[in-house]
């Protein structure tokens, strides 16, 4: 990475990753622009954490502990106080690429934190409708006044203090390999979801597990135009809605003294 001519304050990339070898090379190149490249690595058994050195990143090992946690670490190893956060399968478009830069050059003008749309690539069609787009994400932040804050670990946001700006242009998401791995990521969200609501004291109702799901389906294929991306947009917004359903189920039988997880004693049957 060559950056010595890029005007502004320097600036790091900080990814977490966990057997990402098919997709992180990709996300490596689309942050040529940044002065490092930090990689915190959860123990892949693939190449990621080989493909990230030979990048030229630095490559630190961590024991997983949350999504929370291990983006609030990468963040404290940057070199840099600007950081741009970067999951393993998302990576920088053109457009924003030019609006970071852009930025860069102005000092952040006065900025804590900056927010840009997320593009996810859903099994060949970029969705552009419905609750999946513009999802705007805070990535790009002076770590001296904000961070990967709070307690919840699972749908994690950063948050700054001081003000947020926008930029054009998006971060292309690439989010999952196959259905089956999108059912089997969601299942697993939506446990630790519940888990994290239930120990807040948030309690599920036979009104919330009857209606939520059909609002989220409502709310993303039609309020919001779901529907625009053809058969893409309606399984979208079917798989999105069983979420909202085994999360609400979930919470429903914590507070009822039932299980929602198979105990390690039992999971060889």
């Amino acid at each position: 990475m060559d950056t010595s001519s890029a005007p502004g304050p320097a600036l790091s990339a900080c990814i977490i990753a966990f057997n990402e070898a098919d997709r992180i090379g990709d996300c490596l190149a689309s942050l040529a622009f940044c002065d490092e490249i930090v990689v915190v690595d959860s123990g892949s058994t693939d190449d990621t954490a080989a493909i990230a050195r030979a990048a030229g990143a630095r490559v630190l090992q961590r024991a997983f502990d949350g999504f929370r946690s291990q983006k609030d670490f990468a963040v404290g190893q940057a070199t840099h106080d600007w950081v741009l956060c970067l999951d393993a399968d998302e990576r920088v478009d053109d457009a924003l690429r030019t609006s970071i830069l852009a930025a860069r050059a102005a000092a952040f003008d006065g900025a804590a934190g900056y927010r840009f749309a997320r593009l996810d690539h859903y099994f060949g069609r970029f969705l552009r409708h419905g609750n999946a787009y513009p999802d705007r994400v805070l990535r790009l932040f002076d770590r001296r006044r904000g961070g990967w804050r709070g307690n919840r670990e699972v749908h994690e946001a950063a948050s700054v203090d001081g003000r947020v700006a926008t930029l054009a242009g998006d971060l292309v998401h690439y989010p999952y390999r196959s259905l089956e791995q999108q059912l089997a990521k969601t299942q697993r969200y939506a446990r630790m979801m519940a888990e994290h609501d239930f120990a807040r004291g948030r309690r599920a109702s036979l009104r919330k597990l009857v209606l939520a799901p059909a609002w989220r389906f409502w709310r993303g294929y039609v309020l919001r135009a779901g529907f625009l991306d053809g058969w893409h947009g309606l399984v979208y917004a079917y798989v999105r809605a069983n979420y909202v359903r085994q999360k609400t189920v979930m919470l429903w039988l914590l507070q009822n003294g039932q299980p929602v997880a198979t105990p390690p004693s039992a999971r060889a049957d």
